[in-house]
């Protein structure tokens, strides 16, 4: 791809978001309900590509177990309050009142409580009592120190999330953990992330991580872009993380999954996600709008709270529906955010593919008109894709 000039000595590659691309229909059509949106990574399946996503005010343990039963896999954040506190309602019910100015240094203080190792493997079982897959995550910094209340636990897919994790994190203080190592000598899956990068995701892939996070700074609720200035746009991240998949593929013969983090709010971003490359995705804003979720109509990322730079920020997303309607219909709304797999798989039959990986292969074009085109009614009622 061609280079941009920013300044004298200075150029980048230009990239882009969801709303500057579009999909492009094939010459044929199919039927909805011979498309098959189902994923697998390592020895599980699913039937729908869906992670959701390890924020507090989205998974508890009640919500993993409902994510489950309807196809998906939910992550249990292993340093938020449910690890903190033997009963953390009454905390979720007062940071969905905290008056905006307060929110984040409030949090700060309900989130200095310690995480507790026997909160950790009690939370996993919950949810592996229940018969669904149990997935949760750790930062890099703390996963060392918890592994063990994992195993414990028997947990079935691990998790190693930051705002960005990389193979080889270099510090003169502190001895970093060895992906690497650690993924080579732990017992199950490990998904690591984020990352935004070919080389990035080449690199965590060489680590031999079962599917890696594409996705740096895009969600609802996260402020990295505006805090550290770093990010890359999704579509060109996630193409460019599929790019590395093949070339990991091609030296190893194994298979890596790709899975699509943050940035998409509606159906149509899930779609172009997976036809950019992405073999799953992982939502949170729109399942934090679910009447289950713990946040009670709030969501806040991972770096919120955090004690001394918090980068991301307590946002509202109100009451949409029940995770089944959000997730697998009916939409009693025109605007996208219902139904988020049933429009990925009309999507996938409009333009006549049968499967995520066909469809990766979808053709796409530069359209940021696509979402103004013609829409000036609904603009100026603020319906549909005006809102």
């Amino acid at each position: 791809m061609a280079e941009v000039e920013i300044g004298i000595g200075k150029s980048g590659r230009r990239a882009y978001a969801f709303d500057d691309i579009a999909i492009v229909p094939s010459r044929r059509t199919r039927d909805p309900e011979d498309v098959d949106i189902s994923w697998e990574i390592d020895a599980f399946r699913f039937d729908l590509p869906l992670m959701a996503a390890a924020m507090d005010g989205v998974v508890s343990p009640a919500t993993a177990i409902e994510v489950g039963r309807l196809g998906g896999l939910a992550v249990l954040n292993l340093e938020g309050l449910w690890t903190r506190y033997e009963d953390p309602d009454p905390l979720f019910e007062e940071i969905s009142k905290l008056d905006s100015d307060k929110a984040t240094a409030r949090m700060q203080q309900i989130y200095s409580e310690p995480i507790k190792p026997e909160l950790i493997t009690q939370r996993i079982k919950e949810i592996k009592d229940a018969g669904v897959t149990s997935c949760a995550s750790l930062t890099p910094q703390r996963t060392e120190l918890f592994s063990q209340a994992i195993l414990d636990a028997e947990l079935d897919i691990f998790v190693v999330q930051g705002t960005v994790v990389s193979a080889e994190h270099v510090s003169k203080t502190v001895e970093p953990l060895n992906l690497k190592k650690f993924i080579r000598q732990f017992d199950i899956p490990v998904i690591v992330g984020g990352c935004a990068s070919y080389q990035a995701a080449l690199h965590l892939m060489r680590t031999g991580a079962a599917g890696i996070l594409v996705g740096v700074g895009p969600g609802n609720a996260c402020t990295t872009r505006g805090v550290l200035g770093v990010g890359v746009p999704q579509a060109t991240a996630i193409a460019d993380a599929a790019g590395a998949r093949m070339r990991h593929l091609d030296e190893t013969g194994v298979y890596a999954q790709v899975i699509a983090d943050g940035g998409m709010s509606r159906g149509g971003d899930i779609a172009k996600a997976i036809a950019c490359g992405a073999d799953a995705v992982m939502i949170g804003s729109p399942l934090a709008a679910a009447h289950e979720a713990p946040g009670r109509g709030y969501h806040w990322g991972m770096a919120t709270f955090h004690p001394t730079l918090p980068r991301g920020a307590r946002v509202k997303v109100g009451a949409l529906g029940s995770i089944r309607e959000i997730l697998t219909g009916p939409a009693h709304e025109n605007d996208g955010r219902l139904n988020l797999f049933g429009a990925l798989r009309t999507s996938m039959a409009t333009c006549g593919y049968e499967s995520v990986k066909e469809f990766q292969k979808a053709e796409v074009m530069i359209a940021p008109a696509l979402q103004t085109e013609g829409k000036q009614l609904q603009r100026s009622q603020g319906i549909g894709m005006g809102t």
